[in-house]
């Protein structure tokens, strides 16, 4: 069976919903299909929240139909192959949907097997992480004794990518309230080179790891987990002619076991992770995925227009998109206006000069009633939002970031930005 639509949208997450929605205030009586299988849509930036048992799970989740716009058509379906040529896309029913335009947005999935050993050990042995049962992680930080814990994060991109923080910030303050710090060490393990990429946050940021006397260890790309031994396996990957000062890497209290040349493993008592991500499969055996380069894999779209750089009826936003900057909610708040716009303007044979600056926020929890929120664009050039700005410096810590965090931006997201309206 073929099913027509002049534009048709892959993928029912934040970006999907959030352009539909926009669309139809726009212009009312576009025939606008949904393409999805979920039941169900949840407010990820929450599970940060959830993992420190400041927040409830079932608070994050709404009924996928509940969401899907008036007059738009929700195809309940898994998208198994492209044919931008033809344009259409082919269902894993055998169902072909043919388009007018094409919106892909199917966000990013988690390879569990990216790490040896992961897939095995993940939900047990106190391996934890917020991207896949937040539950989990609270349990098993409400059941931490002391000891190593060990917060770690993959080389691949990640949504958010300040998440993997997050939850070690909330977890020391958690520890230090069940007087358990002085018998714990908090380690972070990152394969980047530094704690943020933006400098004015990354100050911050390196205040808080001192204060709350947190080991960081850059450079280090886990490559596998021993779950029941409860140790972590990584690769030093510094270059040899680097001068990045590696002070935070040598602790005493930290015992790292030398197993191979630029090899260690670090013995844990608890192991948040966010695991590997790509995009889709899908998407990355596509002839809309870069074929070569950095970029290999993820959806080839002009970095400004978020136009396809080969088929030009066709437009990519969200994590899946091969932008080079960070993959949160706050990002496609500021693609998907120049996605409807450049979609309007080309239905009705105009031009538009609305062009995505790189936009994004991550709201870096540094403790219960801590946030800093950081906002930046393309190249990491800090960037403000003119009206929080006036009255708030978003590069330090503030309980009223926190009271935005936990208590403004989930009805923000719930019942304006899903809905168009902002």
């Amino acid at each position: 069976m073929t099913h027509k639509y002049s534009i048709v949208i892959v993928g029912a997450g934040t970006a999907g919903i959030t352009v539909a929605a926009q669309l139809l205030k726009q212009k009312k009586g576009l025939n606008i299909a949904i393409i999805d299988p979920a039941k169900t849509h949840y407010y990820q930036p929450a599970w940060t929240l959830v993992g420190a048992g400041t927040y409830d799970y079932e608070s994050t989740a709404r009924p996928m139909q509940s969401l899907i716009p008036k007059g738009v058509t929700w195809l309940q379906e898994y998208v198994t192959t492209f044919e931008p040529i033809q344009n259409q896309v082919r269902l894993k029913n055998g169902d072909l949907v043919a388009y007018d335009y094409l919106v892909v947005c199917p966000g990013i999935q988690l390879n569990l097997d990216g790490i040896e050993g992961l897939k095995e050990t993940l939900g047990k042995n106190n391996v934890c992480s917020n991207y896949v049962d937040a539950n989990y992680t609270w349990q098993v930080l409400q059941n931490f004794k002391g000891g190593n814990a060990l917060f770690t994060q993959p080389a691949t991109p990640i949504k958010c990518g300040g998440a993997p923080q997050k939850i070690m910030y909330l977890a020391d303050d958690y520890f230090q309230q069940q007087h358990l710090k002085p018998k714990t060490n908090m380690i972070f393990a990152s394969p980047g080179s530094v704690i943020f990429g933006v400098a004015d946050f990354a100050k911050t940021l390196m205040q808080v790891v001192d204060r709350k006397d947190i080991h960081l260890k850059f450079f280090h790309k886990l490559v596998k987990i021993d779950g029941p031994n409860q140790l972590a396996y990584y690769e030093i990957t510094r270059p040899a002619d680097s001068d990045k000062d590696l002070e935070y890497n040598i602790n005493p209290k930290v015992k790292v076991q030398q197993t191979g040349l630029n090899q260690i493993a670090i013995p844990f008592d608890m192991l948040h992770l966010a695991p590997p991500q790509s995009a889709p499969d899908f998407i990355r055996n596509s002839p809309l995925a870069h074929q070569e380069g950095p970029s290999k894999g993820w959806l080839n779209v002009d970095h400004f227009t978020l136009q396809h750089n080969v088929y030009p009826n066709i437009y990519g936003l969200g994590d899946a998109a091969a932008l080079p900057t960070a993959k949160t909610g706050a990002a496609i708040r500021k693609q998907a206006p120049v996605v409807v716009a450049h979609l309007i303007n080309a239905i009705q044979q105009k031009n538009t000069n609305l062009k995505y600056n790189g936009y994004s926020s991550c709201p870096l929890v540094t403790g219960y009633g801590k946030m800093v929120l950081a906002e930046f664009g393309y190249n990491n050039v800090r960037m403000s939002d003119p009206l929080i700005s006036k009255f708030v410096d978003t590069s330090k810590e503030t309980y009223s970031m926190w009271l935005l965090k936990k208590y403004g931006l989930p009805p923000l997201y719930w019942k304006l930005m899903l809905k168009g309206r902002i």
